[in-house]
């Protein structure tokens, strides 16, 4: 997915700008990089860090930046920030989000007589496609509304300028940007974890569409939100940190009432409820509370060599990462029934890794309770992991297996009790080795967010679409 931070100080912002991007590590693991502007310009650096954590990466380096101006980025796609030459002047630029319609861009642009210099593999580089749509106007400000509005999918950015930044969050919302404010300084996040440590305290959540212009001193609007928003309801769910908040709801607060949730329509017996960690944690929590069963850890994560941001590309190296991270505990499991709540089920293979390991230890029963859905379509909004590609969908594999080629009747297996949606349930239940299996109901996921429906992007669950 990929997150952004960007930081103005009457003193030198090199060590909130530093920080304020690592805070994001757990969004992105291809790349991370940062830029500041001082008289002379503005000093980039860029890392990959699918090896080891963004802070190994920048450390070392970070006492050879000096300014008042920054902005980094976590990123899952093309290596930024850009630095960018323009009659606007020099500017960086970051971004998150997907463009659907890249290919149409760049074709339109090669017609201009238009070329691109960022095409390390053979690919352009997506924030330089949109750093091409700013520049064809006359000022940031135009350049920004013409980027938002020639881009099919999503495109969060901040710039980086003599000004100050521009903060622009994508047409639609689908990710989050907040603005934090303390004496001598303004920042702007995807992430608003970012903030308390480093001594920021939530200004402004901006709308969908809007673009502000911020420096030291403060913030200004410089392009209103639109009326509508379809920000991503994973970011609850799963993708983002439980410190975090997005349109003023903290994410380890819905996560304990997704959980709540899932327990008021389950009446299981079992010994212990634990969470896969760490995002399924809020959820069993909230499950536990609500039911009086006693939470449990049969599983722990290794996390001093194994950080968050270490996850390699290559599928079969993340599930083996993954199986590394997490450490059965046998005393906790030996002879008992247990209940795993987990933020989601993708592609499945990783989970029955560490039921088998379960059973192996001597456990009675494992049962699961995913807080959301089951994944059936793959998101065309965001740049998601790889493994959320439709063939890898643990949901559509079966629904292949049950319909043939013929996948006509989606509609049907995402909505829960009917009878297709059940007969999915079932052959994931048994695929993965499961006592019972009962996923969340996309009305009770909404709900425990506590955003009107319409206000959240919900097409991983059911298919829905707006542009």
């Amino acid at each position: 997915m990929g997150g952004l931070f960007g930081v103005a100080s009457t003193d030198d912002c090199v060590s909130e700008l530093f920080y304020g991007t690592d805070y994001h590590s757990h969004l992105g693991t291809r790349r991370g990089g940062i830029a500041v502007m001082h008289s002379g310009g503005i000093h980039r650096s860029i890392h990959n860090i699918e090896s080891s954590p963004f802070r190994t990466k920048f450390e070392m380096e970070i006492p050879g930046f000096k300014g008042k101006s920054g902005i980094g980025v976590i990123s899952d796609t093309d290596p930024q920030p850009l630095v960018v030459g323009s009659h606007l002047g020099t500017f960086g630029i970051v971004t998150v989000g997907k463009i659907n319609n890249l290919d149409a861009l760049v074709k339109e642009a090669y017609k201009r007589r238009w070329s691109f210099s960022d095409t390390a593999g053979g690919a352009i580089s997506p924030t330089e496609v949109a750093a091409m749509l700013i520049c064809a106007e006359g000022s940031f400000e135009d350049g920004v509304c013409n980027a938002q509005r020639s881009v099919q999918g999503s495109c969060s950015m901040l710039l980086l300028t003599r000004e100050g930044i521009y903060a622009a969050r994508d047409r639609l919302g689908r990710t989050p940007l907040v603005i934090g404010r303390k004496k001598g300084a303004v920042a702007v996040s995807s992430e608003s974890c970012a903030f308390p440590n480093l001594g920021f305290e939530v200004d402004h959540f901006l709308g969908p569409g809007e673009m502000v212009l911020l420096n030291a001193e403060g913030w200004e609007t410089r392009r209103t939100p639109g009326p509508a928003m379809q920000i991503c309801a994973f970011l609850w769910v799963y993708y983002g940190y439980p410190a975090s908040e997005y349109e003023g709801i903290n994410v380890e607060v819905a996560r304990n009432r997704c959980g709540a949730a899932l327990a008021r329509r389950d009446s299981v017996d079992v010994d212990y409820v634990a969470g896969i960690p760490d995002s399924g944690i809020g959820h069993a929590l909230g499950y536990a509370t609500e039911t009086g069963i006693p939470y449990r850890r049969p599983f722990v994560k290794y996390t001093p060599t194994w950080p968050r941001s270490f996850m390699p590309q290559q599928q079969e190296l993340r599930d083996l990462v993954a199986k590394m991270k997490l450490i059965p505990v046998p005393a906790l499991i030996r002879g008992k029934r247990l209940l795993f709540c987990e933020d989601s089920i993708v592609r499945g293979t990783q989970l029955k890794d560490n039921i088998r390991i379960l059973y192996h230890h001597g456990a009675l029963e494992v049962h699961m309770r995913p807080a959301c859905p089951t994944l059936i379509y793959p998101c065309e909004f965001l740049n998601f992991s790889t493994s959320r590609s439709t063939l890898d969908l643990v949901g559509r594999k079966v629904i292949r297996q049950l319909e043939g080629d013929r996948e006509e009747d989606l509609a049907a297996y995402a909505r829960a009790g009917s009878e297709k949606n059940l007969a999915m349930v079932e052959e994931v239940r048994k695929r993965l080795l499961l006592t019972t299996l009962k996923y969340q109901s996309l009305e009770d996921m909404v709900a425990s967010i506590g955003l009107p429906r319409e206000r959240l992007c919900t097409h991983c669950w059911d298919g829905s679409s707006y542009s």
